[in-house]
C-alpha cells in the first residue's frame, strides 16, 4: 500500500515566529518580508524533509472564536499584531498559492482546531501525520500517528513531541497536556488556570490523580492546605481553563484531507514571486529541477585560458574580474581572474597571474582603463601579492549602491539580475553553501568567471546612463570612486593594537563583573542565571513584584528599554543594566578584538562597508570600531589599546562640531539658526532661549538639556512619543516642546513639510551632493509605515549629507597630506571623526591643516567647526 503522510502547518503561529526570529527586512519596495522569508525557509525545510504526499496551512480566521463565548477575556492579554507583520499576510498566502499548498481559514475557530479536525480525520484514514506549530497547545494532539513538531531557536530547528517524547519529557500521556493547561493556564493565551500553580506542580498533581475531573473530586487528598484552597476556589476556572485549551477535532471544515494533495509547486511562479520579494539568495535554492532549469537558460559563451600571460589578453578598456571567495579578503585566497575585452573572453589562473611581470604591469598601468567589481576589495586582495591596481575607471558595485543605496547587493550576479541580464549564475548556486560550498574544477570556474566580466561589459553603458539620468555622475567619479581607494589605504594600514592592555581591561571588567553579579544575588536574596530572561523575569516581577511593561510567549520581557523604565523602581536595576554593559563589553570588544588582531602586523585591519547604508554613511565590521560604547568609562577605556604604529608617534583625532544641525541650518536655510552658528553661538542654550522666551543668564542646565534632545531630536525626525521618552516627561508636553521649537525656527517646520512632500512626489529624497534614498513607503496606507517613511525623508538629507562632507574631507586629506609630503597616516573614519597616527614633528601642522581642510569639504551657509586633540592612545586624543 502506497504511504500516505499528511503535514498541516500552523500558519499564524509560524509567521509570528518567523517575524519575531528574524530581523525587519524590506525588498526595494519598502515592504517588510521578515517573516515571508522565515516562513519560506520553513516549508522549503518541511518540503524536503517530510517529502508529503498531502499538504495544507491553515490560519485563524479572526480575533474571535467560540472560545469567547465561554471565556470573554480569552487571548486578551495578547499585544495587537505589529503592522509590520500584517502586511506581511497576503504576501505568506501568495506564496503558498505558489508552492501550490492548500490553505484554509473557518470563520470562528481557530487554525488548531482546523488542525485537530484534519488530523483525526487522516489518522482514521491511515495517514501518517505531522503537525508544525510554534504553539506547544498542539501536543494534545500527539499519538502513534501523529507527530507534532514545535518550533524552537528561531524558525527551523524543530522538537519532535510523539507519546514517549511526551512521556519522557512530562511523564504524562498527550491527553493529559489539556488537564496541565486546566491547572497552570497559559498566558499567551490568558487562561487563567488556577493561580500559582505551575507546571512543575501541576505534572505532580496528575501523575497522582490522572485527569483534573479526579483531582477536583479528590481535593481532601492532596497535601498541603493552601493548595487544596486554591483547588477548591478556582474549581470551576480550572474546569473551563481545560475547555479553553481543549483542541476541538470536529470542526464544521468543508476541506477533505484527500482534496489537498501535494502534485509540487510551480518553479516559474515561485520565482516570480521571489523576485518581487528581492530573495536573490532563495532564487537558486528552489529544489534541484528550478537549478536546472535557471542553469539550462545560461546561453553558451567562449573562452580561453592562455598558456602564459603576454600583452595580447590586455586592451585599452578592459573588464577586469577579481575572484575572492571568502568575505574578508584581507586573509582569503585569490582563486581566478577574468578579462573581457575586444581582443577576446580569457580567464587567468591565479598562480600564472600572479607570478607574471607582464600582469603586474598591467594591473598597475593607469592608462590601461579597468571596469571591475568592488575596487577596494580587488585592491586590497591585490597588495598581498605586491601589486597596487591602477587605472580604474568604473566599479559597478559602487554605481549600483549610488543608484539605489536600499538594494541589496549580494554579488555580482544580484545586480545583473536588476537589469534582466540573466547570462550569470549566482555565487550561492554555483559554489554552493556552507558545508556543501567548494570550488569547481578549472573550466567550470573559469566559465563562471568570464560570464561575469561579460555581466559588467554589460552593465556599465546601463549603470552610466542611469547615474547620468540622476545627476549622480559626479558623486560618482568626484567621491565614492576616489574614496574606495583611500579606503583601501587605510584597510591595509590597519590600527595597532596594545593586546597586554586589552587583556588587563578584560581582567579588570571580569573582577567587575563578579562583584555586581554578588550585589545582585544580594538584593534579590537568590541566585540565578543573570543572563536568561526567563530567571530575571520570575525575580523582577514576581518575588521582587516590579510593574512588568510587556510579556512574550515566554514569559516577562526584560529587554532594555523595559528595565530602563524600572530603574528608578529598585537599585537592582541599575546593576543588571551595569552588568549587561560590562558582559557585552567584555564579549564583543574585548574577547572579540583579541582574536581578529593579526599576529603578523599586531594590528586590526576593519573592512569599510562603502556600499552597505542607505544615508551614505560608512560602516565597518571585522571588527567594528565605530560601534565601541563609549557611553560608559569602560568603553571608553578600551581606546586606550589603540596606539600609534611606529615609536614615539601619537594619535591624532579630529570631530566635526554639531555638522548635522549646521548641516540642517543650510538646507533649511532657518535665519535664526544661520545666525546662531555664524555667530557662534552655544545653540543649544541659543534653542532655549528661543523656546523657553528666556534671556541668556536665565537658561538653566535643564532648559539647556531639553533643548538639546530637541535640536537632535528634530534631526532624526523625532515624534513626541520619542521625545518624551529622552526626557522623562509626558507627551503631550513633548509634543508642546516640539511645537515651541518649530514656531521658533520657522524655517526648520517649512523644511520638514516640504521634504515630505517632494518624497510623496518624487518617491525620494536627495542629499546635497545628489545622494538619493528611495522611500517606497512615504505612500503607504498603514499609518506606521508612513509614519516612519516621513521620518526618514526629514533626516536622510541630513545625515547623508554629513555622510557625503566627511567622504568629501577624506578625499581631500589624502591629497593634502600627499602635497605636503606629510608621513602622517589617516587610519579610521568613525562617524564624524577622522583618526591619524604622526610623527610628533608634524602635529603643528596638523593642528592647521586638519581642520583647514575638513572645514572647506563642502561650502554651507554656515561655517563648518572642527575640533581636535591629540595624545599617546585614541582614548587620549579627545
Amino acid at each position: 500500500m502506497e504511504k500516505k503522510k499528511l503535514v498541516l502547518i500552523d500558519g499564524n503561529s509560524i509567521a509570528y515566529r518567523a517575524f519575531f526570529a528574524l530581523p525587519l527586512l524590506n525588498n526595494d519596495r519598502g515592504i517588510h518580508t521578515n517573516a515571508v522569508y522565515g516562513f519560506t525557509m520553513m516549508l522549503m525545510k518541511i518540503l524536503e524533509d517530510e517529502q508529503p504526499t498531502h499538504i495544507l496551512v491553515a490560519f485563524d480566521a479572526g480575533k474571535t472564536t467560540f472560545r469567547h463565548k465561554t471565556f470573554q477575556e480569552y487571548k486578551g492579554g495578547r499585544q495587537k499584531t505589529p503592522p509590520e507583520l500584517s502586511e506581511q499576510f497576503p504576501f505568506i498566502r501568495e506564496l503558498l498559492d505558489a508552492y501550490g499548498i492548500a490553505r484554509y481559514e473557518l470563520e470562528n475557530y481557530e487554525a488548531d482546531d482546523i488542525i485537530g479536525t484534519l488530523s483525526l480525520k487522516a489518522e482514521n484514514d491511515g495517514y501518517e501525520v505531522k503537525v508544525i506549530s510554534g504553539d506547544k497547545d498542539l501536543t494534545q494532539l500527539s499519538s502513534d500517528k501523529t507527530t507534532v513538531g514545535i518550533t524552537r531557536k528561531g524558525i527551523t530547528d524543530i522538537e519532535e513531541y510523539t507519546p514517549k517524547h511526551i512521556q519522557e519529557k512530562y511523564g504524562l500521556t498527550a491527553e493529559q497536556i489539556i488537564d496541565m493547561k486546566g491547572l497552570m493556564g497559559d498566558t499567551s493565551d490568558n487562561i487563567p488556570g488556577v493561580p500559582g500553580v505551575g507546571e512543575k506542580t501541576a505534572i505532580k498533581l496528575l501523575k497522582e490523580f490522572s485527569t483534573l475531573e479526579n483531582l477536583l473530586s479528590s481535593i481532601n487528598q492532596v497535601s498541603g492546605n493552601k493548595l487544596k484552597e486554591k483547588l477548591e476556589e478556582y474549581k470551576n476556572q480550572a474546569l473551563m481553563s481545560k475547555q479553553l485549551a481543549t483542541i476541538e477535532r470536529n470542526a464544521p471544515i468543508e476541506v477533505k484531507v484527500e482534496d489537498i494533495f501535494y502534485e509540487g509547486f510551480s518553479s516559474e511562479k515561485v520565482m516570480s514571486l521571489y523576485k518581487e520579494l528581492g530573495f536573490n539568495s532563495l532564487l537558486d535554492k528552489l529544489g534541484d529541477s528550478a537549478t536546472v532549469e535557471q542553469q539550462h537558460e545560461l546561453e553558451e559563451i567562449e573562452f580561453h585560458i592562455p598558456e602564459v600571460i603576454i600583452e595580447d589578453v590586455f586592451s585599452e578598456d578592459n573588464y577586469f574580474y577579481i575572484e575572492i571567495l571568502d568575505e574578508n579578503y584581507h586573509y582569503a585566497d585569490i582563486i581566478g581572474f577574468s578579462i573581457v575585452n575586444e581582443k577576446g573572453h580569457y580567464f587567468l589562473p591565479t598562480d600564472m597571474a600572479l607570478q607574471s611581470e607582464t600582469f603586474k604591469n598591467w594591473a598597475e598601468d593607469e592608462d590601461k582603463k579597468k571596469t571591475v567589481f568592488d575596487a577596494k576589495r580587488s585592491e586590497v586582495a591585490l597588495r598581498r601579492y605586491g601589486i597596487h591596481l591602477k587605472g580604474v575607471d568604473f566599479d559597478t558595485l559602487i554605481a549600483s549602491y549610488i543608484i539605489n543605496p536600499s538594494e541589496t547587493i549580494d554579488d555580482l550576479s544580484s545586480i545583473a539580475k536588476r537589469y534582466d541580464i540573466t547570462n550569470i549564475q549566482s555565487d550561492e548556486s554555483f559554489y554552493g553553501k556552507g558545508a556543501k560550498r567548494q570550488i569547481p574544477e578549472t573550466l567550470k570556474l573559469a566559465e563562471h568567471l568570464v560570464r561575469k566580466s561579460l555581466a559588467m561589459l554589460e552593465l556599465r553603458g546601463l549603470l552610466e546612463d542611469e547615474l547620468t539620468k540622476n545627476e549622480q555622475d559626479e558623486l560618482f567619479t568626484e567621491l565614492e570612486m576616489p574614496l574606495s581607494l583611500i579606503l583601501a589605504d587605510m584597510e591595509a594600514c590597519g590600527v595597532k593594537v596594545d593586546s597586554g592592555r586589552l587583556q588587563m581591561m578584560g581582567k579588570e571588567i571580569t573582577e567587575r563583573l563578579a562583584e555586581i553579579e554578588k550585589t545582585i544575588y544580594t538584593l534579590a536574596g537568590e541566585t540565578f542565571n543573570i543572563n536568561s530572561p526567563k530567571q530575571l523575569g520570575v525575580i523582577l516581577f514576581e518575588k521582587l513584584n516590579l510593574h512588568a511593561f510587556k510579556k512574550t510567549k515566554t514569559g516577562f520581557s526584560t529587554s532594555a528599554d523595559v528595565l530602563e523604565k524600572l530603574v528608578h523602581d529598585h537599585e537592582i536595576i541599575e546593576h543588571i543594566l551595569n552588568y549587561r554593559q560590562l558582559g557585552k563589553l567584555q564579549s564583543t570588544y574585548i574577547e572579540g578584538l583579541l582574536k581578529v588582531i593579526n599576529p603578523e602586523t599586531g594590528k586590526v585591519h576593519t573592512r569599510f562597508q562603502q556600499a552597505l547604508t542607505a544615508t551614505g554613511r560608512l560602516s565597518s565590521i571585522d571588527p567594528n570600531l565605530q560601534n565601541i560604547p563609549i557611553r560608559l568609562e569602560e568603553g571608553r577605556k578600551i581606546r586606550q589599546s589603540f596606539v600609534p604604529s611606529e615609536k614615539d608617534w601619537v594619535i591624532f583625532a579630529a570631530d566635526y562640531s554639531q555638522i548635522e544641525l549646521r548641516v540642517l541650518a543650510d538646507i533649511a536655510g532657518d535665519a535664526k539658526l544661520i545666525e546662531a552658528f555664524k555667530e557662534d553661538l552655544d545653540i543649544h542654550t541659543k534653542t532655549a532661549m528661543e523656546v523657553f522666551h528666556v534671556a541668556k543668564e536665565e537658561v538653566t542646565s535643564n532648559m539647556r538639556r531639553q533643548a538639546k534632545a530637541v535640536n537632535f531630536g528634530i534631526v532624526y525626525g523625532i515624534s513626541d512619543y520619542g521625545l518624551s521618552q529622552s526626557l522623562g516627561i509626558t507627551r503631550k508636553e513633548a509634543g508642546q516642546f516640539i511645537d515651541r521649537y518649530l514656531n521658533s525656527y520657522p524655517g526648520v517646520k517649512e523644511y520638514m513639510d516640504d521634504i515630505v512632500q517632494i518624497a510623496k512626489q518624487k518617491g525620494y529624497v536627495s542629499t546635497l551632493l545628489q545622494r538619493r534614498r528611495y522611500i517606497p513607503e512615504i505612500t503607504s496606507r498603514n499609518f506606521n509605515l508612513r509614519s516612519f517613511a516621513e521620518r526618514t525623508a526629514m533626516n536622510t538629507p541630513i545625515q547623508g549629507s554629513a555622510a557625503d562632507i566627511i567622504k568629501k574631507a577624506m578625499i581631500d586629506m589624502a591629497v593634502a597630506l600627499k602635497e605636503n609630503k606629510l608621513k602622517t597616516r589617516m587610519l579610521l573614519q568613525v562617524h564624524d571623526e577622522l583618526i591619524f597616527e604622526a610623527p610628533p614633528e608634524e602635529i603643528e601642522i596638523l593642528k592647521a591643516l586638519v581642520p583647514d581642510v575638513m572645514e572647506h569639504a563642502l561650502e554651507l551657509k554656515v561655517p563648518l567647526k572642527v575640533d581636535y586633540a591629540f595624545g599617546p592612545t585614541w582614548y587620549d586624543a579627545k
